[in-house]
């Protein structure tokens, strides 16, 4: 037996031991001072309540018992007595009741319910009589109808929490999925367009242009391994979150994730694909936070990818103009200008959507009036933070 369970079962031992005290030292006191020492001896069973809930009330039970029956006298008497409180010590059994009622089973707090009221009605019924009877009766139910609502409250309370949390963890894991699927789709899209293109490219020259052929080889390879690369990084950060955060023993590959400032690498895959992009920053460079300059990113790669597999375009301009209050990115191709780039039941325009909501943005996509398609997007900037500067 643990020190804990020693000192709480000590203190039911010490409550019996209060009780004997209380009705031997003052057999003749009145019936309030007697409820109130009982109440005040029910706090030694507070470490006894927290462990063993059931037997706890039998003990308030038969503690209150005992204190009206021998302060009260054994035999009833007809006589009528005015209220002096010696039904008070039922008021520890009503406290453990509404402990019981909280955070117990349903069947295991009805019985309890039902055995407190049957003994407290039994008692009041044999020990009081006339006005006093009525009174008593009536406070006792009251008593344990409200101890009984503020447990049930406690109890709803409770569940609706756990539910509350299970909700909470439901949706975080459903953001996390979207968020991995978003990220795969617009790393993985574009490097297989980009290898699609320069696979049928080299398919067609390797006979009548090897240098074509091999310089289509060439961009298939390079593009393959950085998206290995990324699918890599992007296992080892799932694998790291799985185990608490701990590195793999030397396997973990810290590659920051990409930024604005990849844009001329990925304008470059995209013409070695077929399309030029002309990269155009207007407004103060500067370090964004990380979620801003990814999602930017990958919706210039999704729109790129879009360009490259659908608008049959031979020219792309990308603009990004750093703001003071919001970051725009713009991509414009002169294409064919479908209906959202041929992939409005696609998953592209989907997530670039979802990564413009989750950061309170603005997107808009559609073909241009002049011909071709535009993509932009606004995605709002914190505050800076101003540093105050010592005076010297």
């Amino acid at each position: 037996m643990t020190r804990s369970k020693t000192v709480a079962w000590a203190g039911g031992v010490l409550y019996l031991f209060a009780l004997v005290l209380l009705v031997g030292g003052a057999p003749r006191a009145s019936g309030t001072v007697h409820g109130v020492g009982a109440l005040l001896a029910a706090t030694l069973l507070v470490g006894v309540l927290r462990r063993a809930p059931l037997p706890t009330l039998a003990m308030t039970l038969f503690g209150a018992t005992a204190v009206v029956v021998f302060t009260s006298g054994a035999v009833p008497t007809s006589r009528s007595v005015t209220f002096q409180g010696e039904f008070l010590p039922y008021a520890a059994a009503d406290l453990v009741l509404g402990f019981i009622v909280a955070t117990r089973a349903r069947r295991a707090s009805i019985v309890a319910v039902a055995v407190s009221f049957a003994v407290q009605i039994l008692l009041i019924g044999g020990f009081a009589n006339g006005d006093n009877l009525t009174v008593n009766g009536v406070i006792a139910f009251l008593a344990m109808a409200a101890s009984c609502t503020v447990g049930l409250l406690s109890r709803e309370r409770r569940e609706h929490a756990v539910v509350l949390r299970s909700q909470e963890v439901v949706e975080a894991v459903t953001a996390e999925r979207l968020r991995i699927a978003r990220e795969l789709h617009d790393m993985v899209a574009h490097s297989i367009g980009i290898i699609a293109i320069q696979a049928g490219v080299g398919s067609r020259v390797i006979e009548t242009q090897p240098a074509e052929a091999r310089e289509a080889l060439r961009v298939i390879e390079a593009t393959s391994r950085e998206t290995l690369s990324g699918l890599r990084r992007t296992l080892v950060a799932l694998r790291q979150a799985d185990l608490g955060g701990v590195a793999d023993s030397g396997q973990a590959l810290l590659v920051p994730s990409p930024g604005l400032a990849d844009v001329e690498r990925l304008a470059a895959a995209t013409a070695d694909a077929g399309v030029r992009v002309e990269v155009c920053r207007s407004g103060e460079q500067r370090p964004l936070p990380a979620d801003i300059d990814l999602s930017a990113y990958r919706i210039v790669q999704e729109a790129l990818t879009n360009v490259v597999r659908h608008a049959g375009a031979g020219h792309c301009r990308v603009a990004i103009d750093y703001g003071d209050e919001e970051l725009s990115v713009e991509v414009v191709d002169d294409g064919r200008g479908a209906a959202e780039n041929g992939s409005a039941h696609g998953f592209g325009m989907v997530g670039m959507r979802e990564r413009v909501g989750l950061l309170h943005g603005h997107l808009s996509a559609g073909p241009c009036p002049e011909g071709g398609f535009r993509v932009a997007a606004r995605l709002p900037l914190p505050e800076p933070v101003a540093v105050p500067v010592e005076a010297r």
